[in-house]
């Protein structure tokens, strides 16, 4: 059984790709490297992959047809797509062809990092931290088997820093999850996560916010 989550990385940016590569391998994540759309195609025949990161626009066959084959096919691995192509039709297209989420670049390794830990944590049966026990596929929470409703926003909120704990996320990510996003509101969020859970995300001025082990 394999112990590390392994991951399909199609982009054919050399640079950009060794190092979304890298700083997937140095948190733990098994990942094949790919640049065209062939190469992508051979390596799911031939492999299991836990998620899919793949770029639209690269030689061969587009990231698109890939997936939409991939679904064809009946092949229910998670996809991310990353891209320059952010026009309305293009992020449409790639939610209609089976995307868990669209990444527009430029972007930096870490926040994709982010989006990858939150998919790939769903399957995590429960996680454990400081007390508090979160079941991450159906998104409940609890405190000395007492639940804890943290409200939509605070919940999505939530969710990101439970996957990605001793992770930095910036602000723009966590904006994501708000109908009104600004500064003045996260941070009440934040303070209301910590009324209710007792547990501190820290702020790195200038960089974004962290929830570190004690």
């Amino acid at each position: 059984m394999r112990k590390n989550k392994k991951i399909l990385l199609l982009e054919d940016d050399f640079d950009l790709g060794d190092t979304i590569r890298d700083v997937l391998v140095s948190n733990d994540y098994e990942v094949d490297y790919v640049t065209s759309g062939n190469e992508t195609i051979d390596h799911t025949y031939n492999n299991k992959y836990d998620l899919y990161i793949l770029d639209i626009n690269v030689p061969d066959i587009d990231g698109l047809e890939i997936l939409k084959s991939l679904r064809d096919a009946d092949d229910d691995t998670p996809a991310i797509f990353i891209s320059a192509m952010t026009d309305l039709k293009t992020v449409l297209k790639g939610f209609e062809v089976g995307a868990y989420d669209f990444v527009k670049k430029p972007f930096y390794a870490e926040e994709l990092l982010v989006k990858v830990n939150l998919k790939l944590q769903e399957n995590s049966d429960k996680i454990i931290f400081n007390g508090l026990e979160y079941f991450p596929k159906d998104k409940l929470l609890f405190q000395d088997n007492k639940p804890i409703s943290l409200g939509e926003v605070g919940s999505m909120i939530f969710h990101i820093f439970i996957s990605n704990i001793d992770k930095v996320i910036t602000k723009e990510v966590l904006y994501e999850c708000m109908h009104n996003p600004s500064p003045s509101a996260l941070r009440f969020h934040i303070s209301n996560i910590y009324k209710l859970t007792g547990i501190r995300i820290k702020n790195i001025r200038g960089v974004g916010y962290t929830l570190e082990q004690s």
